[in-house]
């Protein structure tokens, strides 16, 4: 089965990058893919609090929810959303949120960030929790091919949170690593997850510099089981595409089986 993350250089307003993100995962479904995952914050990035606040969307209702269900019927696939802002608990805050919709466009599964990014480097910093509202629950859903776990960006640095999914065949991993974090340990974690959980790794990043002058690290790629990096996409905009081979996962797990010989 052909999987594609799409990777994206997202701006602070809503409908151009709806009609970018459009645009790539038709090309992704040209190309024969049947997943599509986009990168964390892909309908805004660099929007001030305020206009993220306004852009937020109840659980069922508002246009970039429409867009994600229609055009997966469209194209008839299934999408994971990257990350788009929902409704908080807290009136004052957002979730950071996945949304994962089949190829009918039925919303099968919705994932809320759990661990919010905090980091300080000199004039670099960044503290989520100040606007948004944690998750409390990892999920997983099945796909026709096998079963799928979802993360957001940060989460990638805390594998205790993967291994809660149990067994899965794929983890999708939509992200927006900033520049500085990205070039220390971006593909480190990819590859330390996919082999660690004998699965593939589908990761769709923000890689560029946005309108905003944020720089965001990109090099979105498709892991093995093995940690092989399958394929890749650096910087800019595009599509990054392979296949997801069921008996690649049983030779990796059959040769080394490790997830048998695990005691905690």
């Amino acid at each position: 089965m052909k999987i594609a993350a799409v990777q994206m250089i997202s701006g602070p307003e809503v409908a151009p990058n709806l009609a970018t993100a459009g645009r790539l995962i038709a090309q992704a479904a040209a190309e024969g893919a049947r997943l599509v995952a986009l990168p964390e914050y892909f309908p805004l990035i660099g929007a001030s609090d305020e206009q993220r606040l306004t852009a937020r969307e109840t659980e069922g209702s508002g246009p970039i929810q429409d867009f994600l269900a229609e055009t997966a019927a469209k194209h008839r696939l299934w999408l994971v959303g990257g990350s788009i802002p929902l409704a908080a608990d807290d009136p004052a805050r957002l979730r950071n949120s996945c949304l994962v919709f089949d190829d009918c466009g039925r919303r099968v599964a919705r994932y809320d960030k759990i661990h919010l990014f905090g980091f300080t480097k000199g004039e670099e910093s960044y503290d989520e929790a100040a606007t948004i509202e944690a998750g409390s629950r990892p999920v997983a859903f099945d796909l026709p091919f096998g079963r799928v776990g979802l993360a957001i960006c940060y989460d990638l640095r805390f594998p205790e949170l993967f291994r809660t999914l149990g067994t899965v065949d794929l983890l999708v991993i939509p992200a927006a690593f900033t520049e500085t974090t990205g070039r220390a340990h971006w593909e480190l974690l990819l590859r330390a997850r996919a082999v660690e959980n004998q699965c593939y790794v589908l990761a769709s990043a923000q890689g560029g510099v946005h309108p905003t002058g944020r720089r965001t690290w990109g090099d979105s790629m498709l892991v093995d089981p093995w940690g092989v990096v399958l394929a890749r996409l650096a910087k800019g905009e595009g599509v990054v595409a392979g296949e997801l081979d069921p008996a690649r996962i049983a030779e990796v797990r059959n040769s080394l089986p490790t997830l048998k010989h695990r005691k905690l």
